[in-house]
């Protein structure tokens, strides 16, 4: 019998067998290395085919199944939970991944929010109107009737808090006082230099005067401001009806003046900001708008611009003015203007805004003025302060024009 001398001997593996057992060898190596590869790989993407079979019917499934789930919690839970729920995975990577897009959407929002100040009619804008309406002062006074004499006595105590009109950060104050609608006969008090608290402590008479008639008119004070070679500014006045005040003495009062009807209250209001850089030793004012601006014009309308001065000790430094906007009560400028100013000398710098009607055929006329300063009215120092406590930063608000 012939047997082959390259046969393998009984008992001897076959080469087709150990190439056969090494290739299927390697092959499930490479399976598992491939394998855990994968694993790896969905690890690093942060799971997304098994998150998505996972939280499948989880309340943190989907934005609109969980609004949805929040709901339905009942009574005294809460809509949000961040504690983990038995079962359900923790937030992975996944989640967190979207955190970022939450903070950007929050600061989105945030300077959105900001920028509405700036669109007419916003809600914004009706919180800065309130905060210009800005504090006029009070006046104490009293007033008397003697039945003997046929007298009506007023006595102009004292006013309080009262806005500066000029341009050194304060006011000359004075009381003008009718019997209304007598506008013919007035009397006045003296002049207070330089005071936003005066005292006066003076007393009118009103001699002959029938009580029937007392009692038939209206006791008008206007507290103006004193100007030697301009007309006199007004600031406030208070008016009461003589019928409901019991004559038979002496009666005191404390009144809070309000915007003179005689059109100065209703000049407009301008929005403006300004922005403090110490380090460069300058203010920045930026001319935002403008809104309700009185009509000067025959048209019923006004051709309106802005000039910004830059006082210091009462002495005009630096002028700069915005373009002119054609028939406009509305207008909007956004105009910037930069002023150098040392920090030891802010507290004895002014900024004067004074708003213009431009007149081709005479001379312009002054819708209103603004006095920026740390001395000035009320709403004026908030915003000066507000500027010096944000340097480099501006600071809007809307401002009264006044006459």
């Amino acid at each position: 019998m012939y047997r082959d001398p390259e046969a393998a001997s009984p008992g001897a593996p076959n080469r087709d067998v150990l190439l056969v057992s090494a290739i299927i060898t390697v092959s499930l190596s490479v399976t598992v290395v491939l394998c855990g590869l994968c694993h790896w790989c969905q690890r690093k993407l942060g799971k997304r085919y098994k998150n998505s079979l996972e939280t499948v019917g989880t309340p943190d499934s989907g934005r609109g199944r969980s609004e949805k789930k929040a709901i339905k919690l009942p009574a005294g839970g809460k809509a949000v939970n961040t504690a983990p729920v038995p079962g359900q995975t923790p937030h992975d990577e996944s989640d967190r991944r979207t955190e970022p897009r939450s903070s950007v959407s929050d600061l989105v929002n945030s300077l959105t929010s900001e920028m509405l100040m700036l669109s007419p009619g916003s809600e914004e804008d009706e919180a800065h109107e309130g905060c210009s309406r800005e504090n006029l002062g009070r006046i104490q006074f009293s007033v008397g009737y003697n039945f003997q004499e046929s007298t009506l006595t007023v006595k102009i105590m004292k006013a309080q808090e009262l806005p500066a009109k000029d341009f050194s950060g304060t006011s000359d104050p004075f009381v003008k006082i009718y019997l209304l609608p007598d506008k013919k006969h007035k009397l006045e008090t003296k002049v207070k230099r330089k005071n936003l608290n005066p005292h006066w402590n003076e007393t009118f008479l009103f001699e002959g005067f029938p009580y029937e008639k007392v009692v038939q008119r209206v006791l008008y004070l206007q507290v103006l401001d004193y100007d030697r070679f301009s007309r006199n500014d007004p600031i406030g006045e208070v008016s009461i009806p003589l019928n409901k005040v019991d004559l038979t003495q002496m009666q005191t009062f404390w009144k809070d003046l309000k915007p003179c009807s005689d059109g100065s209250g209703s000049r407009g209001e301008l929005l403006l900001s300004l922005c403090y850089n110490p380090s460069a030793n300058s203010i920045i004012v930026n001319i935002i708008k403008a809104r309700n601006l009185k009509a000067m014009d025959i048209g019923g309308t006004s051709d309106p611009y802005v000039k910004v001065w830059l006082m210091y000790k009462d002495k005009r430094v630096e002028k700069k003015k915005t373009v002119t906007m054609k028939r406009n009560l509305n207008p909007i400028f956004n105009e910037s203007f930069a002023f150098d100013i040392p920090t030891e000398k802010l507290r004895e710098t002014t900024i004067v805004i004074t708003v213009m009607d431009k007149d081709k055929l005479s001379r312009n006329d002054v819708i209103g003025k603004i006095y920026l300063s740390w001395k000035s009215g009320p709403g004026e120092v908030k915003h000066w302060k507000d500027m010096i406590a944000r340097p480099r930063q501006p600071v809007a608000q809307w401002h009264q024009l006044k006459a």
